[in-house]
């Protein structure tokens, strides 16, 4: 039997307050276990405190939603590219595809449909109209501005993403407070905000990406709370085969692992540039389970893993297919989609069969839409570089007018999409103490954050390479991750690590001084933020201005213009 590694983080040296599990660094086989009766005094503990911690989390919840919802139909019309979005959206209502009223027939687009389904339900639920084709429909709820309908999925999902951050930060930092203040962070930002204002499909893509990756936390913990039951029951890692791994059966399935596959193809059926991520969620099952069964003593855990876990990868991914392509069920079930046809390719095997006629037409339009986007190089107005993202160097303009009254000679009404500036310009900083945090630490947590952040940020730069046109918006399914990366700095200020693997600590009174700084900085951190989204916030829902009070939010030199 292998000796366990004991090289975590101190914060991981007791009992995992979230699951009453051993720590990672301890064996659970050579007496690290957790007996029964303090396992239950810690659930008790426990579901006290998740009681409070969703009290927390509703309030948390509350401030996102209500600075997503309210004044919602404003600014008036399709801003940005509502004009493409909230049109398909309800295309897909009407037709079951995307569509040209202008021509009568179907529109070529290069997006898959599942975030456009979902724009289009919230003009179901409360109307749409459309003055330029004539469409003027009522909602089946409730009739609104029109605009509110095409953004309301928007502002949904974009509240839900808060939610999301909230427990999963909760879960990572095994801290309420922390989880707390990633949602909090994420509610503040003016880049999340502005989109989950807009019909735009971006949020459904930072949504998707997150709940993947939260359903894979939830996956590690449930695969470590096995092992642990098993180890409890006394089982011996060191034998070999099957005798030395927890049972099976289907009630210790990886369900959130599978349910991971779903909402990845979810994710990839709003962009494709979710498939960015897959290596690194990929990646993070395998070591995971490698580092539950080292921890466990398993007598060779990255053979065991890769017999045991990579059928149940695979079983996700054709989990993911499956999602993917029937997120494509209106295009597939009608004859009006566009390449939808068989006799388009009366060449290709089988094209005229009703199943392999449409799938062989579906290919042929992935390929189609891939090599738009492979040459998109057209120059744009608010175009910019990867480089320039995080520190926002040429944010987009979503909407500006100079007209109305304001109580000045000239006014400014304008929705920007700018990332809070204090909190993005601490992103940088971040993710270099986090680097440096996770190896001195060998901290799971940060390996996790930083290498999603690599997934969805550094293909980008390889884009960049051929001039390809891009936006700051990409960076959408990263910010998430970007918060958490501050989050756990703030949590490093607050609460210093110990020793590897455990042993002396500072003095009780030390550690107390330490806290009590710590949390000063940190709380004023997010005061600061907080103070600097609401100095912003009137770009951020275009609220009218005079002239010189918006011209004083125009930084960089005149970048944001």
């Amino acid at each position: 039997m292998t000796s366990a590694s004991t090289a975590q983080s101190a914060d991981q040296t007791g009992p995992d307050p979230t699951t009453g599990e051993p720590p990672e660094g301890s064996s659970p086989a050579r007496g690290g276990g957790v007996p029964g009766i303090v396992r239950r005094r810690l659930a008790t503990v426990e579901a006290r405190l998740d009681a409070r911690s969703w009290l927390a989390t509703g309030v948390i919840v509350a401030i996102a939603a209500i600075l997503r919802f309210v004044g919602l139909s404003h600014p008036p019309g399709k801003i940005f590219d509502e004009i493409y979005y909230a049109r398909e959206g309800w295309a897909l209502v009407d037709k079951g595809v995307e569509w040209n009223y202008k021509d009568g027939g179907p529109s070529y687009v290069v997006h898959p449909p599942l975030g456009k389904w979902l724009i289009g339900l919230g003009e179901w639920a409360f109307g749409y109209s459309d003055a330029e084709h004539g469409i003027s429909v009522p909602g089946h709820l409730m009739t609104t501005a029109p605009e509110f309908g095409w953004r309301f999925s928007a502002a949904v999902v974009g509240t839900l993403s808060v939610l999301m951050l909230v427990r999963i930060g909760r879960r990572m930092f095994r801290s309420t407070a922390l989880g707390c203040a990633a949602g909090l962070l994420l509610a503040l930002d003016g880049f999340h905000l502005v989109l989950s204002r807009t019909a735009l499909l971006d949020i459904f893509l930072l949504f998707f990406v997150l709940a993947t990756f939260g359903a894979l936390v939830l996956d590690r913990d449930a695969r470590r709370r096995r092992w642990a039951r098993a180890l409890e029951a006394g089982l011996d890692p060191g034998r070999p085969g099957r005798a030395g791994r927890p049972a099976g059966g289907w009630r210790n399935w990886p369900w959130w692992r599978l349910a991971a596959g779903v909402l990845f193809g979810c994710a990839c059926a709003v962009k494709w540039s979710a498939l960015y991520f897959l290596p690194v969620f990929a990646l993070l099952v395998i070591l995971w389970e490698v580092g539950v069964r080292r921890s466990a003593g398993a007598r060779r855990p990255w053979r065991d893993t890769l017999l045991d876990e990579l059928p149940w990868l695979v079983l996700a991914g054709v989990l993911m297919v499956v999602t993917y392509v029937a997120t494509w069920s209106g295009w597939l079930l009608g004859d009006d989609g566009y390449y939808r046809l068989a006799e388009r390719y009366p060449n290709a095997p089988l094209s005229d069969t009703p199943v392999i006629g449409a799938l062989h037409n579906l290919v042929e339009y992935h390929k189609a839409a891939y090599g738009f986007h492979r040459t998109l190089d057209e120059g744009h107005k608010y175009q910019s570089w990867p480089w320039q993202w995080l520190l926002l160097g040429r944010p987009v303009a979503f909407y500006w007018s100079g007209n109305g009254a304001c109580g000045a000679p000239s006014c400014a009404s304008e929705v920007l999409l700018l990332g809070t500036p204090l909190l993005w310009w601490s992103f940088l900083p971040a993710l270099v103490a986090l680097a440096w945090l996770g190896l001195a630490r060998r901290d799971w947590r940060a390996g996790a954050i930083l290498l999603v952040v690599a997934a969805g940020l550094l293909p980008w730069f390889w884009f960049a390479l051929d001039g390809r046109t891009m936006f700051s918006f990409y960076t959408a399914p990263v910010l998430p991750f970007l918060v958490l990366a501050v989050v756990y700095v703030l949590g490093a200020i607050v609460t210093p690590a110990g020793p590897p693997g455990g042993g002396t600590v500072a003095p009780l009174d030390a550690g107390q001084d330490r806290r009590l700084v710590g949390g000063v900085i940190a709380g004023a951190y997010v005061l600061l933020v907080a103070l600097c989204f609401a100095y912003f916030h009137p770009i951020f829902v275009g609220k009218l201005l005079p002239y010189a009070e918006w011209s004083a939010r125009m930084w960089l030199d005149g970048r944001w213009i």
